[in-house]
């Protein structure tokens, strides 16, 4: 598996966590979509939904300020971040992907958190996502992945990085944490000074970013 979403996507202190599977799996389960009168049906819609706020205190930074943009994500964005876009666009649209959007806070360097939300046609395509992602991670930076974290829903995987991985681009402590919630596939990153305050911000902006989805 790769990553789209490149080492740019962040300031130096979160370089490259953020990962995305070109990894062509069969998506298994029920193929059971949420109520359509639940969905945002935009990017723009989805992009309200998102916390605005952190409780570590930073700074939101301005879409504009981090490379490529934050913000809108078309199926078109994210896989054109790979290598391979054409397989990467078979593999999102096996998946059902129809939209996301990325956030983040922080000062340029030094802690930052990032969340991102997208949106599929079914729950069974923002599960698959959300897994991938969370084993991909833990295979780049050679932690234990968590599938059952405390005070997370157990629809969630995490990862805590004690040290830093400065072959992968990672210069910081870091937590990590991937949920399927219904139709959507959320993740959050925090890099801090250490792994338990990156830890408790993770659990309290996916918290906070759960509760303002849609039911599932």
């Amino acid at each position: 598996m790769t990553r789209g979403r490149p080492a740019a996507l962040l300031p130096v202190a979160l370089a490259a966590a953020l990962t995305l599977p070109a990894c062509g799996q069969v998506v298994d389960g029920a193929a059971t979509a949420a109520p359509a009168s639940a969905r945002p049906v935009t990017p723009e819609e989805l992009g309200a939904l998102l916390v605005t706020e952190v409780p570590s205190g930073l700074p939101r930074l301005p879409d504009d300020e981090v490379t490529p943009p934050a913000g809108a994500k078309a199926l078109e964005d994210v896989a054109g971040y790979a290598a391979d876009p054409a397989r990467e666009r078979a593999v999102l649209e096996d998946y059902g992907y129809l939209h996301g959007w990325e956030r983040f806070w922080g000062h340029g360097t030094g802690p930052i958190t990032g969340v991102f939300v997208d949106q599929f046609e079914r729950r069974d395509g923002a599960r698959a996502y959300a897994e991938d992602l969370a084993r991909n991670d833990a295979e780049l930076y050679g932690g234990m992945l968590s599938e059952d974290p405390p005070d997370l829903p157990a629809s969630c995987r995490a990862l805590t990085v004690e040290d830093p991985v400065p072959e992968a681009g990672l210069a910081d402590p870091a937590a990590f944490a991937w949920c399927w919630h219904g139709v959507f596939s959320v993740a959050v990153t925090a890099v801090s000074p250490t792994a338990d305050e990156a830890l408790a911000e993770v659990r309290a902006v996916m918290g906070r970013q759960l509760a303002q989805l849609p039911p599932r």
